[in-house]
């Protein structure tokens, strides 16, 4: 079993970096704020939580604490920082450029609904 640790630790940080560098590509090639917003946040709990946990594998109690800690940190940060980023964007009034995309919160007024159909014109 002791021989397997080291892979184990191996295969998850591949993971994360697998996970991370796929996020990148998402922040630099998708349209809009709000779905570059999604992949950056992504890139944190589901790429460096794996990184973490390979480091439990020394087995000392206190850096089990820490990874555990600091995956506890980030799982309740990383969403409540992208919703607020999220909700600056939609207050500065960020477009969404994916298609079909709708505003839900009905605060799209019917002057920024024929601004738009103009400025596809």
């Amino acid at each position: 079993m002791q021989s397997l640790l080291p892979w184990l630790a191996d295969g998850l940080v591949i993971v994360g970096a697998v996970i991370m560098g796929t996020a990148v590509y998402g922040m630099i090639w998708l349209p809009d704020v709000y779905t570059r917003l999604h992949a950056a946040s992504k890139a944190v709990v589901l790429g460096v939580i794996p990184i973490l946990l390979a480091s439990t594998v020394s087995g000392e109690p206190a850096i089990i604490f820490r990874v555990i800690l600091i995956s506890m940190l980030l799982l309740l940060t990383a969403p409540v920082s992208a919703h607020a980023i999220g909700h600056a964007a939609y207050q500065k009034r960020e477009k969404m450029k994916t298609a079909d995309s709708v505003d839900e919160s009905g605060r799209l007024t019917h002057e920024d609904k024929e601004q738009d159909t103009e400025s596809n014109i």
